[in-house]
């Protein structure tokens, strides 16, 4: 019983040096980091690596960089698993960035419904972008879906014009597809845009840096303007 008890204590007093030692090595990086970087005076994590003694930094929400324990070093660029094959860099930025769907403020955005409806896919897209229009037509090929579109003009102030006029049109989704498939320029109107700058200020919060910019109902985002059949192959990987 009496070595039962010595192994406890022994294992208790081994963990806490492991957390205390973690801990150290956050508190220098931190405290280094800020000192020699002013950028770095709001770091959001600092966390261990698979790599024994280099550290993940975050900054400004999915920015990543690598330190050594120190915060003598510091590495810029993507961690790659050799014998797994697998960006572990990417896979962490996918991770932070990814959106939970019943969270998105579907309420600045409009509705094209297709068919059922039940699937969901959320999208960013600036009206002057040309991937944007390509995916536009590439994305009428998809059935049973709701299409939640998010203004996202961050290409200019004609983007802003546009959005606006299309965003204060009696029909968003006629003037949208009418402007993007058709190229029927979108009447000139007013209303109250607050809704577009919100779509911006969310997109610089979670990092959204071009459009189009695809979220799915299961959290997952992809960028770029991919093939319908890839869309298609991840709305139904998502409704699982």
């Amino acid at each position: 019983m009496k070595s039962i008890r010595l192994l406890a204590a022994a294992l208790a007093c081994a963990a806490a040096f492991v957390a205390a030692t973690a801990h150290a090595g956050e508190a220098e990086i931190r405290k280094n980091l800020a000192a020699r970087f002013p950028q770095f005076a709001q770091i959001e994590e600092v966390r261990k690596t698979p790599i024994a003694g280099l550290w993940e930094v975050r900054v400004n929400g999915s920015e990543l960089f690598y330190a050594d324990e120190q915060g003598d070093f510091l590495v810029q660029g993507e961690m790659i698993d050799v014998k797994g094959r697998r960006n572990l860099t990417q896979e962490r930025m996918d991770k932070l960035n990814e959106v939970a769907f019943d969270k998105l403020p579907v309420q600045d955005a409009f509705k094209i419904v297709r068919g059922n409806g039940k699937r969901k896919l959320a999208v960013f897209e600036d009206p002057n972008c040309g991937y944007c229009k390509h995916f536009e037509k590439d994305l009428r090929n998809i059935d049973n879906v709701t299409v939640y579109l998010f203004l996202y003009p961050v290409l200019g102030p004609d983007s802003k014009v546009k959005s606006r006029n299309i965003w204060c049109s009696k029909d968003k989704a006629k003037a949208w597809n009418d402007w993007m498939v058709g190229e029927v320029k979108p009447t000139d109107a007013t209303c109250d845009t607050a809704a577009i700058d919100r779509n911006v200020a969310f997109g610089r919060k979670y990092n959204i840096t071009g459009t189009p910019t695809l979220i799915f109902s299961d959290g997952s985002r992809t960028p770029g303007a991919i093939p319908a059949a890839q869309v298609e192959k991840q709305l139904t990987a998502a409704a699982k």
